[in-house]
């Protein structure tokens, strides 16, 4: 049995809570961090105060306003929350080396060798949770468990300000009761796959083979068949690699026009390339994302043997992208280029001056 002592922070409601501690007329009111109702916004995070109306990350803030017409719609201040976010991590790393962040507002500490309140990691989870309380005036739950499946999947049941505890004898009891949905990493359409095959909980996934799962669910079926037992060996890196970045808009009006789309597809390279410069980081893979009027979604991508290095050399992938969508047929309400496949920018140089010789 794996005895290690994951802990999983979980800010409440992050970016809304901070508006309402800087605003103290906001506070017990439904605050909604995003972009305007009017202008076809998106909302970015909410209060607790607007959930009871069923609104939700990732929304679109014209629904949001139908749900609450009372709602308070406030524009991000990521610089705020970067900031916050800071104070908070170095809370955490007052108790331990290893700490993963996920985002700005959760994180997981690995405290197994943590000599901390006698090893107890509930009671470090406690102190965390005290201390940014006390530094930030926001709160926080903490999952505690030995992996870090459970440990997330554990901060998010007695939310806001709550501390819930999986132990390695009631792990896999306890991943058998929980409905797939609650499963991290299992989105609404797996969900629907799953319950194709008559899965709805963590004992149903548990009676199917290795092979069943690989033949389904492909790579990702080992990960399911050892989930349902318990069993997550993944570690808590605090030496995490950027994978990809991106960037995207949303229109005010759907736009038809290629010419419009292409300009807008540059500028969001612009945008991309921009932050990469930043981390020197070149790229091999760029992603273009394109959402249709109907909200329906496409991605287009391409892979090259040598990396962008500019944004100006990635234009024409980007018009032989769009090409391959039905953008100039069909409205557009959004576009949104990612970059993937990263790598130091000295290595990208040294490799195109290779090519030159």
């Amino acid at each position: 049995m794996d005895n290690r002592k994951i802990i999983h922070i979980d800010m409440d409601a992050f970016y809304a809570s901070v508006e309402q501690r800087d605003n103290p007329e906001y506070r017990d009111r439904p605050v909604i961090v995003g972009g305007s109702p009017q202008r076809r916004g998106v909302v970015a995070a909410c209060s607790y105060e607007s959930r009871k109306f069923g609104i939700h990350s990732a929304m679109s803030s014209a629904r949001a306003a139908k749900l609450c017409p009372e709602a308070i719609f406030i524009k991000p201040r990521f610089d705020v929350y970067r900031r916050i976010s800071g104070q908070i991590k170095a809370i955490f790393l007052r108790y331990t080396e290893l700490v993963e962040p996920l985002s700005l507002d959760e994180a997981y500490l690995d405290v197994s060798d943590s000599g901390l309140f006698r090893g107890s990691a509930t009671r470090i989870a406690e102190a965390v949770k005290t201390e940014i309380r006390n530094t930030t005036g926001l709160t926080a739950s903490a999952g505690v468990s030995y992996n870090k499946f459970l440990a997330k999947i554990a901060s998010d049941m007695d939310k806001p300000d709550g501390l819930y505890v999986i132990t390695p004898d009631a792990g896999e009891a306890f991943i058998e009761n929980l409905p797939v949905g609650r499963f991290f990493g299992v989105g609404k359409a797996t969900e629907a796959r799953m319950a194709k095959l008559n899965i709805s909980t963590g004992a149903d996934l548990k009676m199917l083979s290795r092979e069943q799962l690989h033949r389904h669910f492909g790579k990702t079926g080992e990960f399911y068949y050892l989930i349902a037992r318990g069993i997550d060996r993944r570690p808590v890196s605090n030496r995490r690699q950027r994978k990809s970045i991106s960037s995207e808009t949303t229109f005010l009006e759907d736009l038809l026009d290629t010419e419009l789309l292409l300009g807008s597809l540059q500028k969001l390279a612009d945008e991309t390339f921009g932050s990469l410069a930043n981390k020197q980081f070149s790229a091999r893979t760029v992603t273009i994302k394109v959402k249709y009027a109907d909200f329906q979604q496409v991605t287009r991508s391409k892979t090259l043997p040598e990396p962008f290095v500019t944004a100006t050399s990635v234009g024409p992938v980007l018009a032989e992208l769009l090409a391959k969508t039905d953008a100039g047929k069909r409205r557009v309400r959004l576009l949104g280029v990612g970059l993937s496949n990263l790598q130091p920018l000295s290595t990208a140089q040294n490799l195109q001056q290779t090519s030159l010789l």
